[in-house]
Formats: structure tokens, sequence, C-alpha cells
């Protein structure tokens, strides 16, 4: 919901102080408490058949989909036939894909080595010194969010109670007012795009050593903002607890609807960018990929999501099965 939050935002932030400085506060801990629960759940993941027939069905097979769909649709839309299409430059959202493709196939190196987020934080901050990354497999994204999967990994669900205590919960609130201050302050002041992890330090137009310092910085506030934004989740089941199944459907479908704003030119009446337009746009997207999540919709697109594909995969002899279920 908050990516599809801040997608609604965009084109409101040139003539919105106050909805840019929100844009930086969700963009500060949105993707990295989505991809910290992305490496929570990846902990277990070795090269076990079964769980690399999943990693393909259920990651890299979406990706390849939307990739093609996404290229296909911006030709479409914005009238490009030059649009390649490319499986190694992920194009808008499927990047995440990808990325948690590669993260997830590290999961048993980051499980071996002594000390693995200080690890992914070195090779964060070098990447933002290089600019010669370059965008194939958008590999600086892939590097500098590492450490939030890395972190992920390390985690056990004892962690997330700590930070659900009711002081935590309290002392959220105020953390996230002065951040929401501090964000309005600073959005004049500083290049947004630092919020993206998609250039290195030079790319942003700043001395290639200042990514060094700023990787640690937006770590340790994506840190912050993400616990206080977990220390929110209810524990118990509610209205929308099955919606979580659909997290990836919701991600995935909404980006065609952002990319046909600008194209069908939707935040062209003048009300939109007032105050109570800005809350209208920010409603509606929480509305329609709350529908995107939900289990008809998730039906509908299993095929692309979660495609069984049993022909493309050998089938197990009874004694290896057996010992998977042993194990």
């Amino acid at each position: 919901m908050l990516v599809a939050m801040g997608h609604a935002w965009e084109p409101l932030r040139d003539g919105s102080r106050a909805v840019s400085a929100l844009y930086i506060v969700v963009y500060t801990f949105h993707m990295p408490a989505f991809i910290i629960i992305s490496g929570y759940f990846s902990r277990g993941f070795d090269f076990r058949p079964d769980r690399v027939r999943r990693l393909i069905t259920g990651i890299l097979v979406p990706y390849i989909v939307f990739e093609v769909a996404y290229s296909l649709f911006h030709r479409y839309t914005d009238d490009d036939p030059s649009m390649p299409i490319s499986l190694l430059d992920p194009w808008y959202l499927t990047w995440f894909l990808l990325a948690l493709f590669i993260w997830r196939i590290s999961a048993p190196v980051w499980r071996l080595i002594r000390w693995p987020v200080p690890v992914a934080l070195a090779i964060a901050a070098l990447a933002t010194t290089s600019p010669q990354i370059g965008d194939d497999l958008d590999l600086q994204r892939v590097l500098q969010f590492l450490p939030f999967f890395v972190l992920g990994t390390r985690l056990k669900p004892e962690h997330f109670l700590i930070v659900r205590r009711k002081e935590v919960r309290l002392l959220a609130v105020p953390v996230f007012a002065v951040t929401v201050v501090f964000a309005y302050w600073a959005v004049t002041r500083m290049n947004m795009a630092w919020f993206f992890h998609r250039d290195s330090a030079p790319e942003l137009g700043a001395p290639w050593w200042s990514g060094i310092p700023m990787t640690f910085a937006l770590f340790g506030c994506s840190l912050v903002l993400t616990a206080c934004f977990y220390a929110w989740v209810p524990g118990r089941r509610m209205w929308f607890t099955a919606l979580g199944a659909g997290t990836l459907c919701g991600y995935l479908l909404h980006g065609f609807l952002a990319q046909s704003a600008g194209t069908w030119q939707w935040y062209d009446p003048k009300w939109l960018h007032q105050p109570l337009g800005a809350v209208f746009v920010t409603v509606v997207a929480g509305v329609v990929v709350t529908l995107l999540c939900t289990p008809p919709v998730q039906r509908l697109f299993r095929f692309a999501l979660e495609p069984r594909m049993a022909w493309a995969f050998k089938k197990d002899s009874p004694e290896r099965a057996a010992r998977r279920r042993e194990g």
C-alpha cells in the first residue's frame, strides 16, 4: 500500500512541499521494511530441489512475465515502438523481483560468514562510490539494498516481539512526527534520489566518498523508521491479514495504473494538486492496491505469479521425496 501511495504522490511533488516531505519519509522505510521481511522468509533457503523450483516459479518466472508485459505496455501507452525488451535491464517495478532472486540465491552465503550485516553494509557503501556498475541487472539497487535483506535473514520471531512492546509503540508516534517535520525542512535542501538507492554518489553530483557515510546514515534512519512501522503491525488476525498473501500481486499490478496516469493525463485537474486532492489521491491508491491484493485477483493472475509448471521439472524419485519429508 505504501509503495502504491508513493507512486501516486509522484505527480504531486513539484507543487507541494508537504507531499514531498511525506514522500521522503515513506521512501526512507517502505522498501527496507519490505526487503527485511523478504530476507526473514528467505533465511532457511538452500538449494534443495523443491525450494529451487519455488524460486523459479515464484520469482524468476513472474519477473520474466512482468518485465515483458511492462515493456510492451510502455511501447503502447507511450507510442514508443523502439522500447527494447531486455531481461538484463529491469524496468520500473520489476527490479525488486530480480533483486529478490539474486538475494535469495545468496542466502546460504550469509549463514556461513561471521559478520554478515557489516559485510553487506561494506558492499553497499562501496557500490555507491562506483558509477561503473551501470544499469545491468539494476545492480546498484541490488547492492545498496542488500544489507536490509541480510539483516532479515538474521532476525528471529523474538526480534519482532521486541519492537511490538507497548513502550516502543508509544515512542514510534513522536519519532514519526519528528521525522515528518525534519523531512519538511530537508526536502528543499537535499537530493531525494539518495532514497531510491539506484545511483552512485558521482551520478548524483556528489563526491565519490560521500556515498559511504550516506550508506550508513540512510541505513540507520531506515532501521529506526522500519522498527517504528513494525511496532504498529498488529499481532492478531484482522480483516486485512489475508491480504498479505497477495502483496506481490498488488505490487506488480498497480504499476500499470501508475504508468497510465501520465499517459492519460489523470492528474490534469487542478483540484488534485490542492491538499484535499492529495488526500483523495492517497485514499484512491490505498483502496485500489487493497483490491488488487484480494483472493479473486490473486486467483485470476496465478498463472503469472504462481505457475505450477510441472511440465518443466523432473519428478522426484520416491526415495528423494521421502528424504526431503524427513529433513
